[in-house]
């Protein structure tokens, strides 16, 4: 639900209920029928409420409600450094969600493959909801899944440095699955291929295609075989006198299962390797930190979107209404010089923009439906 400072102030639910809607109507186009895209959105205890209510006050963002199906993953109990119980309250265990490898027992909690077999759905991309970039259904993504007759796949990204705080989808004895960059020794994380690359720089990004029928064996035979991981967090607490602390400093176990962790049950898995500008910002800190905050969030969209407009061959003008390069060139810390935000359901990944050639901008364009519609009426 949150706002990154985006010239439209849209939230990242609303960017991706946009995306879902503009991939809906090129497919529609392209098989010259109405297609659907379900949303399944999985919450826990704490977020369910919240996120029914915000989609509901947005009205879905204009998708049909009965195909944004939520539900809510399983709680395991936080617990001290030495293995004792923390109380929220005096009544009331702490906690916390079982991690996004929680999908498995939740979709046999609420029935929700039985869902898809209704709906006639045999393929499901699933993503972590805090990238800004994620392409949702991505079509080429899931069609070289597809055409590889694959039954789980990953995107990936190259490392963008040896120690970069990211798992590392690679081969373990023959087996694909993600190593943990803490699992990894400094001297593993800087070796490199013959041509230069690293040779772990394979990035995971929490973003993967699955059959249905694998995630149906995956429910039936292999989510009891996952291992529980530690993560170590700030949990509030009751202490001795009864009073709730808010703890500055790491206090906790969590313990997470990841989704990842079906990887080596697949019997074909396929990795494919995107570019980060393009697909991966996530957020994660806030504008304190240097990397993975708002800030860097907002920057990675309204840089590609600036992007996209210059293939598109559109221009713009700086303050001083002088041209700006054709060619942005940009360092990664450094903001476009001219904003442009394109509505995702104008443009789902730079395609449909050739009315914008030749035109010429003043900072800053919002290019939302009717705009779009303006320009392309006007003709060239």
């Amino acid at each position: 639900m949150y706002q990154v400072g985006l010239p439209s102030q849209k939230t990242l639910y609303q960017l991706q209920a946009e995306r879902i809607r503009r991939v809906e109507q090129l497919a529609s186009e392209r098989y010259g029928t109405r297609c659907t895209v379900p949303w399944y959105i999985m919450t826990s205890e704490f977020t369910l409420g919240p996120t029914v209510d915000f989609f509901r006050k947005h009205h879905f963002f204009h998708l049909d409600p009965a195909n944004v199906v939520m539900f809510e993953q399983r709680m395991l109990p936080a617990v001290t450094f030495d293995g004792r119980a923390i109380l929220e309250r005096k009544d009331k265990v702490a906690m916390a969600p079982d991690g996004n490898g929680g999908l498995y027992s939740a979709l046999v909690d609420h029935q929700v493959l039985e869902d898809m077999a209704l709906r006639g759905v045999e393929f499901v991309h699933v993503y972590c909801v805090d990238n800004i970039l994620v392409r949702l259904a991505d079509p080429v993504f899931i069609g070289f899944c597809v055409l590889q007759g694959a039954d789980c796949g990953a995107k990936v990204v190259e490392k963008a440095y040896p120690q970069e705080p990211v798992g590392v989808v690679c081969q373990v004895d023959g087996v694909a699955q993600v190593v943990e960059y803490s699992e990894l020794s400094p001297e593993v994380t800087q070796l490199r291929a013959p041509d230069g690359r690293l040779l772990y720089s394979a990035g995971n990004v929490c973003n993967h295609f699955f059959t249905r029928a694998f995630l149906h064996t995956v429910t039936r035979e292999f989510e009891p075989l996952l291992k529980l991981h530690v993560a170590i967090k700030k949990v509030p607490y009751m202490d001795e006198e009864g009073n709730l602390v808010k703890p500055q400093h790491p206090n906790a176990i969590k313990m997470e299962k990841f989704v990842f962790d079906v990887f080596p049950f697949a019997k074909n898995f396929v990795a494919f390797e995107v570019q980060r500008e393009e697909e991966f910002s996530p957020l994660k800190n806030s504008d304190s930190a240097d990397r993975d905050s708002p800030s860097t969030a907002r920057r990675a969209l309204l840089t590609q979107h600036y992007c996209w407009a210059l293939q598109a061959g559109a221009r713009f003008l700086d303050a001083h209404g002088a041209l700006l390069p054709a060619s942005p060139g940009l360092p990664d810390s450094e903001d476009p010089p001219a904003v442009c935000e394109i509505s995702p359901l104008v443009s789902y990944s730079g395609e449909g923009l050739e009315f914008l050639r030749d035109r010429v901008f003043q900072s800053p364009l919002m290019l939302d439906e009717v705009q779009a519609q303006a320009l392309r009426s006007q003709g060239p």
